[in-house]
């Protein structure tokens, strides 16, 4: 483990890159900095669970395929892929010039070729308990319980499936599916976590937790630009752990930092204005970059009939459920509370930005007082007499919207009171179903309208399905889903099954997200995507 003074060691001597990165003096190398405000845990992508996490693993660490601006599975490590005629094998031809970043646990400290067995470690990794990775549901129940993962020779790879599984690509492409090399793990073991081994355009130099992690490029990284320059462009990336959202935001001022992700309530409105747009004074000075973001934002309502939260609460009537739908307005809540960094969520709980998307023909709910009215009138309570007050749980970053909501359905007739608390007690109160009502959010783990239809099959536990909701109409609209190889016929069914569970309503879609970047105006080549996956391959700073 290396000590602080062994660490300013380290970072004095690792050249310019490291020395100005670290000092936040200007040098001539191109150094992309951000700051990670919730810090990172890890840097083992068996352990990549969020996006504090994620983000860094994508630099380090190559998929065999990956998701490309328009969301398409597209080749990494894997050059192409075969299906067999039954959907249950898949054959993938792997690139033969890859090679894992240089580091001591190699003969002579010089990255080796990476192989077909280098795929089989890392996915059997994944599953294997001793690793304790929560990805391990990844393929949990859907890969061959005796030998799932083959290689065939150094560059074809196997996977076999237990039944025809069509989301298996888009879950290849998460991070969780990183190649590592097992001379890394097995020497470095738990510690594995901070001295990370892979292929990625940007390899590991050093990091002194709590205050920064420094990354380099890969000067053997095997892509090239369609002028056959060597990617990625960047020198380096140094990643700073501030927890104070306005401290990062000062320093984004003072050209300190090359972007902030998202933008806090603090200073939402001292930047943008209530039309998602920069004010005057920060034109031409900052970029933004908002789109589409697969992430939506909801409350969730436990609906298991066979809880004793349940069986004594007004929220077991479908109808209270629906009156509460409608019984708000979300364009008013995401223009006045969002800055319009937001879309309504009036369709279904599968969001905008995915192609199964259609909100013609998904229908969800809209502002109507009205009908909220007269929902509690047939459910036995007219203008909300006698209905007992309804808690709603939250986290204190949301305290300000349960409180727009519950101050509009209160004026419906429906009594909510807003309770806010840390954000892991309400993950524990939700996992263990002992909140009836609580705020939740759901961001895509891979470009596949089934990893949000999955938050409602019966058969999986909490998480995902933290409502509890079960319907088995559902349930069969999911599974033929699953197995349908044409896309129109399977997005039909994704639409279907949204539907059916939109008007049972365990859930009160509010938005469907936007990735918000502030960006300087030097940061050349850096796109958003769907996924909100920090891309800095192309990437460039021009001064």
């Amino acid at each position: 483990m290396i000590r602080v003074a062994g660490f300013w060691l380290l970072v004095t001597g690792y050249w310019l890159l490291v020395a100005g990165c670290y000092s936040g003096k200007r040098s001539d190398k191109m150094i992309f900095r951000y700051n990670a405000d919730t810090g990172i845990p890890s840097l083992d992508p068996a352990f990549a669970k969020n996006q504090s996490m994620m983000w860094p693993a994508h630099q380090l660490f190559n998929t065999l395929v990956e998701v490309d601006d328009s969301l398409h599975i597209v080749p990494s490590l894997a050059r192409y892929w075969d299906i067999s005629d039954d959907r249950l094998i898949f054959t993938f031809h792997l690139r033969n010039d890859v090679f894992f970043h240089d580091d001591e646990v190699f003969p002579g400290d010089k990255g080796r070729k990476m192989t077909a067995a280098d795929v089989v470690y890392s996915f059997s990794r994944i599953l294997d308990k001793q690793t304790a990775s929560p990805g391990a549901w990844i393929f949990n129940g859907k890969v061959d319980t005796l030998r799932p993962f083959i290689a065939i020779d150094d560059t074809t790879f196997q996977l076999k499936l237990l039944r025809p599984y069509h989301p298996v690509l888009g879950i290849l492409s998460m991070q969780y599916c990183s190649i590592v090399a097992k001379e890394a793990v097995d020497r470095y073991g738990n510690d594995f976590r901070r001295h990370p081994v892979g292929t990625g355009p940007f390899q590991f130099v050093v990091w002194e937790e709590g205050q920064a992690l420094v990354l380099r490029k890969n000067e053997n990284y095997f892509e090239k630009d369609s002028a056959g320059n060597r990617l990625p462009y960047l020198d380096g990336i140094k990643i700073t752990f501030y927890d104070s959202k306005a401290t990062e935001f000062l320093l984004f001022r003072q050209k300190q930092l090359s972007f902030i992700n998202d933008i806090d309530a603090s200073f939402k409105d001292e930047v943008l204005t209530k039309r998602g747009t920069l004010h005057k004074e920060w034109e031409g000075k900052i970029r933004l970059q908002a789109t589409p973001y697969l992430n939506i934002e909801y409350l969730g309502i436990l609906v298991d009939s066979t809880n004793e939260l349940v069986k004594n609460s007004p929220l077991r009537s479908q109808k209270i459920r629906q009156a509460i739908n409608y019984g708000f307005d979300r364009r008013k809540m995401i223009l006045y509370l969002r800055n319009s960094l937001g879309t309504a969520a009036e369709s279904g709980f599968v969001p905008m930005g995915l192609p199964s998307f259609n909100d013609s023909i998904v229908k969800g709910y809209h502002y109507d007082p009205d009908k909220s009215r007269r929902l509690l009138s047939e459910a036995g309570f007219p203008e909300g007499k006698g209905l007992p007050a309804i808690k709603l749980f939250t986290i204190p970053i949301y305290a300000e919207m349960g409180n727009f909501i519950a101050r509009q359905l209160e004026e419906a007739g429906i009594p909510v009171q807003v309770e806010t608390m840390q954000k892991a007690l309400l993950i524990d109160m939700t996992a263990n179903s002992t909140a009836l009502f609580f705020r939740g959010s759901w961001i895509a783990d891979y470009p596949d309208a089934e990893n949000y239809l999955s938050v409602f099959y019966s058969k999986n536990p909490a998480p995902p399905n933290y409502t509890r909701y079960k319907n088995p109409g559902f349930d069969a609209l999911f599974e033929k889903a699953l197995t349908e190889t044409n896309d129109s016929l399977r997005y039909i069914l994704y639409r279907e099954a949204d539907q059916l569970m939109i008007l049972d309503a365990p859930v009160v879609p509010l938005w469907y997200d936007k990735a918000v970047r502030l960006v300087q105006t030097n940061v050349q080549g850096f796109t958003p995507n769907a996924l909100n996956l920090l891309e800095l391959r192309r990437a460039k700073i021009t001064d």
